[in-house]
């Protein structure tokens, strides 16, 4: 194996910094959410983390390479003692400022969760944490959690621990497999990624296995510059491929979306982009020119202030603004950049400095690191700090309604493919069907139906009505059936029902959604989920029915010897309402709130509105017909009853709903 020697000396390379600058940028952008012309440009900013990976695994394996080519020895305390000084004082200091914020503007949900990724984060596992906890990158609830973006550093702190060990044994036992070791791992992460993303797609999306191949284009890329590389000549692809490079990363940014396959085949297309720039770019072409200004080199030597910052950042100011506090979105740039020189100066610099003894470091990250630990602790332990809320505002911070039945084993009902039953040795019996809004009448519809000796039993599901013969298509992109809400679930349903004369069915739900496969508009600023389409849709497995034909056939079969209770639409909101409470309280202070069911005063949306995005639901009900069937219009106890014209809104968190407030059955 020979080497450049010219190569060995890593010269310091400005356009790596300049790309450092374009990924970054992209990132922000992203994650800005600037609307121009009614459109939200740079839809795939995200793809700018990519680079960020591909520049990366270049780097480390350059300063890998090197030490063990020029001294045949390679030192992993130094080598960790650098990416300890790199990443972990400038992360600990922006956790330590966001605290205060937190406390401040958090509901406790909200800061348990806050605190939850802090820890995962020191752990370098919040990649797992945010995929776990089910958080869909890029979604409306993403833009919310302050700590999300640092489910990549996880990663790139992961690919530090594994790979150096395994490139340092294959470069010393087995070294002229070694660029054999590295494709493979590019080949078989990449097809890994590719394989996930039709089927794991928020797996795939979070982890180092999926992810690794990006990292490898750039061990790759650093490989062959030590060994195959001449000094670079002004050929026509050294002056052509850097800008064909930008003009692919370019079109990534701009015409990539979160609704494709990523990572995945699809991704090659700005990792070759960054690569032919990392590979072909000399000072005599147009693209490294530009890469190498100053301003491009200075926003890449503050980009990891940058993307530390600008997530917490954009996250609090979008929860503050919640709370009628808005500015220009080019203050919050500008915010952004200050505080980024801030810590790149006077934190970044000052700790990667060797006149700055790594005994001191470790002891400003130990101390750091315990305060973090014990803090976030003592915030999880007590349930976010509950005690800052007066006490009407915490007795509304509670588990959600519908994971309040649970079976004998204490299992959330909610979700169990066979449901939960109550009281089963009784004769009179009850069946609540439907998705989470009835899953949240369901213990205290519980609790009545049992002192009056009925037998209750619960088939409720999210995003999941009844509609038997269908199976929900949980990704359109692929077309994957959902594991839950499908046939085999509905026929279960059948057969369980179908049994029983004198029985009582409480059907209701989200229906408009199933039927429109919309999310709700409130028309006043915002959407359910951030999206206008709902991203799932019921597929008939004959090809020749519709959910409404289902559903009206079966509640109708099912009345002909049974009670049918049919449950009308309730009125629907796009924030949370826990939240806007909470800005209520923090704003104008708790003398608005003379009694505790003055907060359900807070969170309202048009009777107009409503009227119209349900009227395909009530459509639907009304066309059922017979003599065993009821209709309860629950809407009517919360349209017109604060304010005219104005209805107070449902949600998922159910928060309105006391147990006087329920419909009676």
């Amino acid at each position: 194996m020979k080497y450049d020697k010219e190569i060995i000396k890593l010269n310091y390379r400005p356009e790596i910094d300049g790309l450092r600058a374009i990924a970054v940028s992209a990132v922000i952008l992203y994650h800005a959410k600037i609307i121009i012309f009614g459109d939200q440009f740079f839809k795939g900013g995200f793809i700018g983390v990519d680079i960020f990976f591909v520049i990366s695994g270049y780097l480390i394996t350059s300063i890998i390479l090197k030490e063990l080519i020029t001294t045949g020895s390679f030192s992993f305390k130094y080598f960790y003692q650098r990416r300890v000084r790199r990443i972990l004082p400038v992360l600990l200091f922006v956790m330590l400022a966001t605290l205060p914020i937190a406390w401040l503007y958090l509901i406790p949900s909200a800061f348990m969760d806050f605190s939850k990724s802090i820890l995962y984060s020191l752990g370098f596992s919040s990649n797992f944490y945010f995929w776990y906890s089910g958080q869909q990158y890029g979604a409306e609830s993403g833009l919310l959690k302050p700590f999300l973006h640092t489910w990549s550093l996880s990663v790139e702190e992961q690919y530090y621990i594994i790979f150096p060990i395994i490139f340092f044994i294959t470069f010393k036992y087995f070294k002229k497999y070694l660029i054999h070791v590295l494709i493979t791992g590019f080949l078989v992460s990449l097809g890994l990624a590719d394989w996930a993303s039709k089927n794991y797609s928020s797996l795939n999306f979070y982890i180092l296995p999926t992810r690794a191949w990006e990292l490898l284009v750039g061990s790759i890329l650093s490989y062959f510059e030590f060994t195959k590389r001449q000094t670079k000549k002004n050929g026509i692809l050294h002056l052509i491929l850097p800008s064909i490079g930008m003009l692919i990363i370019g079109h990534s940014i701009i015409f990539f979306n979160d609704k494709m396959f990523h990572p995945s085949f699809y991704t090659l297309s700005p990792i070759i982009g960054v690569s032919l720039i990392i590979w072909f770019s000399n000072k005599d072409e147009l693209t490294t020119k530009i890469l190498s200004t100053k301003l491009f080199v200075k926003i890449g030597l503050i980009s990891y202030s940058l993307y530390l910052w600008h997530y917490p950042l954009f996250a609090f100011y979008r929860i503050i603004k919640v709370y009628g506090i808005t500015f220009n979105k080019i203050y919050l740039i500008l915010i952004l950049f200050i505080l980024s020189f801030f810590s790149y100066y006077f934190i970044e610099k000052k700790f990667r400095s060797i006149n700055f003894k790594f005994k001191n470091i470790i002891i400003y990250i130990i101390v750091t690191l315990l305060f973090l630990t014990f803090t976030n602790f003592w915030v999880i332990k007590n349930l976010g700090l509950k005690e800052r809320l007066p006490s009407f505002l915490s007795n509304h911070e509670k588990d959600q309604q519908y994971h309040l039945l649970r079976d004998s084993k204490d299992i959330i009902c909610l979700n169990k493919l066979d449901g939960c039953s109550f009281n089963t040795s009784s004769n009179k019996k009850a069946y609540l069907i439907g998705d989470s809004i009835m899953g949240s009448i369901s213990n205290d519809l519980k609790n009545k139906l049992l002192l009056k000796n009925y037998q209750f039993s619960t088939f409720t599901m999210g995003d999941c009505l009844f509609f038997p013969g269908f199976n929900r298509i949980d990704d359109l992109r692929t077309n994957s059936i959902s594991k839950k809400c499908n046939d085999d679930y509905f026929q279960k349903i059948k057969e369980t029902i179908s049994k029983d004369d004198n029985s009582i069915m409480i059907i209701g739900g989200m229906i408009r959604k199933y039927i429109t496969l919309k999310n709700f508009d409130s028309k006043e600023g915002c959407l359910v989920h951030g999206s206008e389409l709902w991203n799932h849709k019921f597929e008939s497995i004959y090809k020749t029915h519709n959910i409404k034909d289902s559903f009206i056939r079966e509640v109708s079969k099912f009345s002909h010897n049974n009670k049918v209770i049919l449950i009308y639409p309730l009125p629907e909101i796009c924030r949370d309402p826990k939240i806007e409470i909470f800005k209520k309280w923090l704003m104008r202070g708790s003398d608005v709130f003379i009694l505790g069911n003055k907060i359900n005063t807070i969170v309202s949306v048009s009777s107009k509105v409503f009227n119209d995005s349900t009227l395909s639901s009530f459509e639907l009900l009304n066309s059922i017909r017979g003599k065993n069937i009821y209709r309860v219009y629950p809407h009517q106890l919360f349209c017109d009853t604060i304010e005219k014209n104005r209805c107070v809104a449902n949600s998922d968190t159910n928060l309105f709903y006391s147990d006087s407030e329920h419909p009676s059955f």
